[in-house]
């Protein structure tokens, strides 16, 4: 099983670029997906992004998982 979790870049530099995992900010190669930016969401599997994400979608997701962590 795999697990891939989104996070927003906040800084690049060449192919790796800091990205925020709601506080938990980790150093990412993100070689494998072309055109990365700062402010945007990328899927992130054993310390690569996997994908970029739509920004709209993943606030859904955070909301989704914050409301079932306090259940």
């Amino acid at each position: 099983m795999c697990l891939a979790i989104p996070g927003k870049v906040i800084k690049i530099n060449g192919s790796i670029a800091l990205v925020d995992f709601s506080g938990i900010v980790k150093e990412i190669n993100i070689s494998l997906v072309k055109g990365v930016k700062v402010g945007e969401y990328v899927m992130v599997h054993a310390g690569f992004a996997i994908e970029k994400m739509d920004n709209e979608y993943v606030k859904e997701m955070q909301r989704y998982l914050n409301k079932k962590s306090k259940n």
